[in-house]
């Protein structure tokens, strides 16, 4: 359910492979990596909503030239607004008499013309949200090889052990966050691979062509090693080096998604397939995933390797990303959330005592209606299976075949959504009085009291709008029985690897285990569960200790709580939610097994650590983020 959930940021990088004089002559203008990168961000600006940035760097330009270009935005649309500024600089650029199409000119002239593109989305998952809070950021120093230009989509559950770290090595960081503690700590690393080669040479060259060593020996991967190794937290990264070499990289249980693709003119890197597809046209097999614990490295003059610069873990994907986050034209996840909608089919008809002809099916615009799809094919080929079994095969049948033959699924649009409403709906505050008119309904389709409805989405967090909205406009439907399914599992437990879902009282779920311990007279087990929590953090490897609190009740009689809660007053309509289940997810996304939302089944010991955290705010009524 569309609940304001912070989704994860999202990066595009570029590296053009050979000299800018080479695109000139190809394409005709000087905007090429310009209208690449613009496609690539764009068609990302799901994950971006906060803000962006681009940053573009020029390779071997002459000391005193500017060689890096820095765009940032918070605006309400930043992605344009950035673009804009850079087509600005394009204009005035060809106004003067002497533009031409020459690469020494070009990039004499006119800014964003680099050889290397960072791009960033930001939406933010705390902190506030200005300038100073959008990627790329940047490390500077008069050395080249120094410089450093950072963006990533990541959290880290052990910031103030990495923040530390620094402070040890006689640092002082300018702020306390994810992305200062990051590009510091690289930046630590990078220095003292420069000082490494530095010394190996200092006694046989001179300075200036010790810097030339510096450029082409730069140990990239050593750098990552260093810099990662104790890092808690799932990550996408990219990073530039100032004199040309760059790097993406993933970290070691493939938790945050990185896609690549590489041919003879450019090597680009996002966090979705379907962007890379845009932006070059290409196949989608030959776009890659990089595999988790590896970073493509690219080294000055456009040649690259991957190289593990992290012991591979478990694969822990994340499965949110495929039911919620990510576009949903890929094709591989277009098909996993049509399988997602076909393996809740047994559920539903148990709802629904197999009453097809007296039921109407419908979802929740936009993303669940993918998953629609693959419900309402599964009841099609159920229906022809029947069919033929009664009429091919001549098995038995105690109904009508005549009712049987003209029986159809019954398919209405019953939901729709204001989205200018929904964009004017921003705070929590303010959310609760004007969610109810989010949604419209349509009226005289559903038969009073004779029908059922099934409506699908995609997921059920807070339930908010579900109550407010979404079963108060049903209720006036009059319908016999409401069936409410969510096509991912029960949201039980905080996110804390890039998803803003870390106080656990939020979401529905938690609120339906609570409401049945107190119904069953288990408070006790309330502090007990607070005391092993509170005991663990100061584990080295904790346990998961909410799990033992959900383990009292089975899955049915959490969703039937959840059922009791969200039940408006006055709603007349007989109502029962229904949740897919682990094992179908796990099924339909066989890749992307990271379900800690939904088992608490974290792939790092800080995550349950940010899940005890977050329970024991939920006892000590303390509403902040649980790292």
């Amino acid at each position: 359910m569309k609940q304001k959930i912070k989704h994860e940021c999202g990066i595009a990088f570029l590296r053009l492979r050979k000299p800018i004089q080479y695109y000139l002559d190809k394409y005709k203008t000087a905007s090429y990596p310009v209208n690449k990168m613009f496609l690539m961000m764009h068609k990302q600006r799901n994950r971006g909503q906060d803000g962006s940035g681009i940053a573009s760097l020029k390779i071997n330009t002459a000391p005193g030239k500017r060689y890096i270009s820095r765009y940032r935005s918070v605006k309400k649309d930043s992605i344009q607004d950035i673009f804009n500024k850079i087509n600005k600089k394009f204009t005035i650029a060809k106004q003067k008499s002497d533009y031409k199409l020459d690469e020494s000119w070009v990039k004499d002239n006119i800014p964003f013309t680099g050889e290397s593109w960072l791009g960033h989305l930001r939406y933010g998952t705390f902190g506030g949200n200005s300038i100073e809070n959008c990627a790329p950021t940047l490390r500077q120093n008069n050395w080249r090889s120094k410089n450093l230009i950072f963006a990533g989509n990541f959290n880290m559950t052990n910031l103030d052990e990495l923040f530390n770290v620094l402070v040890d090595l006689g640092q002082s960081p300018k702020e306390k966050s994810d992305t200062v503690t990051i590009l510091e700590k690289v930046g630590h690393f990078l220095d003292e691979e420069n000082t490494r080669i530095y010394n190996k040479y200092s006694s046989t060259l001179e300075k200036k062509e010790i810097s030339l060593k510096i450029e082409d020996e730069l140990n990239i991967c050593n750098i990552l090693k260093n810099s990662f190794k104790d890092f808690d937290g799932g990550y996408a990264l990219a990073g530039m080096i100032g004199h040309g070499s760059s790097f993406v990289a993933r970290d070691p249980n493939g938790i945050r998604p990185l896609y690549y693709y590489i041919n003879d003119e450019v090597i680009a890197a996002t966090s979705e397939r379907p962007p890379i597809r845009t932006a070059f046209n290409c196949d989608f097999n030959e776009i890659n995933e990089l595999e988790r614990g590896n970073a493509l490295i690219i080294k000055k003059d456009g040649s690259y390797s991957i190289e593990k610069f992290i012991e591979q873990r478990e694969n822990k994907a994340c499965s949110f990303e495929r039911i919620y986050f990510s576009r949903g034209n890929d094709p591989q996840i277009y098909k996993e959330r049509k399988k997602l909608g076909e393996l809740l089919i047994p559920q539903v008809f148990d709802a629904i005592n197999n009453d097809l002809k007296n039921t109407i099916f419908s979802y929740i615009p936009n993303t669940s209606e993918t998953c629609f799809y693959g419900m309402i094919d599964g009841i099609k080929s159920f229906l022809t299976s029947k069919k033929k079994e009664i009429f091919i095969d001549k098995k038995s049948y105690n109904g009508s075949k005549e009712d049987l033959i003209y029986l159809k699924t019954r398919i209405e649009k019953l939901v729709s959504k204001d989205v200018k409403m929904r964009t004017f709906i921003t705070d929590d505050n303010s959310r609760n009085e004007l969610v109810s008119n989010v949604y419209d309904t349509t009226y005289d389709i559903v038969r009073k009291n004779k029908d059922s409805l099934v409506i699908i989405d995609d997921s059920i967090v807070r339930g908010t709008t579900l109550e407010k909205s979404i079963l108060t406009l049903l209720s006036s439907l009059e319908a016999k029985k409401v069936i409410f399914v969510s096509s991912s599992p029960q949201i039980r437990y905080p996110d804390c690897y890039g998803i803003d879902m870390s106080k656990m009282d939020q979401f529905v779920a938690f609120r339906g285990l609570i409401r049945l311990i107190k119904l069953n007279n288990k408070d006790n087990l309330i502090k007990e569960i607070y005391n092993k929590c509170k005991k663990s953090l100061s584990e080295i490897n904790p346990k998961n200790h909410v799990k033992e609190l959900y383990d009292l009740f089975s899955y049915e009689e959490i969703s039937n709580s959840i059922s009791d809660l969200v039940k408006p007053k006055g709603f007349k309509s007989d109502l029962q939610i229904i949740y897919q289940k682990i094992e179908n997810l796990n099924l339909a996304c066989p890749k992307n097994l990271g379900d800690w939302y939904f088992t608490g089944n974290y792939p790092t010991p800080g995550g349950n650590k940010v899940a005890n955290r977050s329970f024991m705010n939920y006892c000590e009524g303390i509403s902040e983020r649980a790292y």
